[in-house]
């Protein structure tokens, strides 16, 4: 939906009036006139704004005054999440001090509104002040902080603004690991698990790979093995956790696609492995599909779930895939992602405590022609 509204600044009656509307191709030079004249490195390119513009799951804002650009912001979000980002955002030198900045937020928070987005995220330097004090004064708190993150090595401040939905949460406190790997979903998500448990949990690459040859099926679909719940489940007892696993069937896992003879053969003895390791242990094993009310029941109890999804509401991949669950409140599952997508500009940011839809959330939660639904729950020990 195309928009132009007029705002007036706030004091002299002389002040220009201020046109925000949305950026076309034909805006790309004034918008790399505008990213030059304000950054000195991490600067878009025109490339970028073209691809910003015409394949990104993306907004660009324009601000004009008397048909001059005078700033702009850039939104991004993320597919299957009700999340925003705020990749970037300028205003021009010369027109600061005129209200741009005010809205130009005012109007990202409305675009995103527009898309069900709870939250509008942003990271901005530490010795950007004038920036942190606007983001301050309209309502953005800091909720992290992410080191060598600029290309000076210059850390970032993470900023977030909840802009639909004020409602109590049911939120635990997780770091997020990022995973290493194309494979290691499962470890590194278990890792954020554990950690979010027991705060001396190693975040390692070692680690995440060590619970990788723990855990592997051996094979998948495609690449190299990723990691089932039954041996997510162990590598978890193995470190002094109690752990609950829901299974909607009992069938070999993640054999369906898989073509070779020899290959299915394999996956089905590791997973006969897993399971005879599985009876001398005393993770309890559910086969039954868990119901929203019981995993945020587990939530509120203070444990943490891991839950296999299908990347194709997310990046139209029919992959599986972990993640974890780390809050929900009335209208949301809150997780987190291990996978950072950078190809498509994405930052850690855009990956820990991500909102999503319940209905959306069921809706991924499971996998394959069988429709398999697995969850994996740790808790300390009693």
């Amino acid at each position: 939906m195309d928009w132009r509204v007029m705002t007036d600044s706030a004091s002299a009656e002389e002040t220009p009036k201020i046109v925000f509307r949305s950026a076309v191709k034909n805006d790309v030079r004034q918008l790399l006139a505008i990213e030059n004249a304000c950054f000195t490195q991490d600067k878009l390119t025109s490339r970028n704004f073209h691809w910003m513009l015409e394949r990104a799951n993306a907004d660009i804002i324009l601000a004009e005054i008397e048909d001059k650009a005078a700033g702009y912001a850039l939104l991004l979000y993320r597919r299957g999440a009700s999340l925003a980002r705020l990749y970037s955002f300028a205003v021009l030198p010369e027109y600061r001090g005129l209200g741009i900045g005010v809205g130009l937020l005012n109007h990202s928070e409305a675009r995103a509104r527009e898309r069900d987005c709870v939250y509008l995220r942003l990271e901005v330097r530490p010795d950007n002040q004038q920036a942190i004090t606007l983001y301050r004064k309209q309502g953005y708190r800091q909720f992290d902080t992410k080191e060598d993150y600029y290309e000076d090595h210059s850390e970032a401040l993470c900023f977030e603004k909840r802009i639909i939905y004020p409602h109590p949460e049911t939120r635990l406190t997780v770091p997020f690991y990022r995973q290493t790997t194309d494979f290691s979903c499962g470890p590194s998500g278990l890792l954020m698990a554990m950690a979010g448990l027991k705060p001396d949990i190693e975040l390692s690459q070692a680690h995440e790979l060590q619970i990788w040859r723990e855990s592997t099926t051996i094979f998948m679909t495609s690449g190299h093995g990723g990691c089932g719940p039954h041996g997510l489940a162990l590598a978890a007892w193995r470190r002094g956790f109690a752990v609950d696993v829901y299974l909607s069937q009992q069938d070999v896992l993640f054999i369906d696609s898989v073509r070779s003879p020899e290959k299915r053969e394999v996956i089905s003895l590791v997973q006969e492995d897993f399971l005879r390791q599985l009876k001398q242990t005393d993770v309890r094993m559910h086969f039954d599909k868990i119901t929203l009310e019981a995993l945020t029941g587990h939530l509120d109890a203070g444990h943490i779930p891991l839950i296999l999804i299908s990347t194709y509401r997310i990046n139209r991949n029919k992959a599986p895939h972990w993640v974890v669950v780390t809050a929900h409140d009335p209208h949301f599952i809150y997780l987190h992602d291990p996978d950072v997508d950078t190809e498509q500009h994405a930052s850690e940011a855009d990956n820990f405590y991500v909102p999503v839809p319940k209905a959306e959330f069921l809706a991924m939660s499971r996998f394959g022609r069988s429709q398999l639904r697995a969850v994996v729950i740790i808790a300390r020990r009693e």
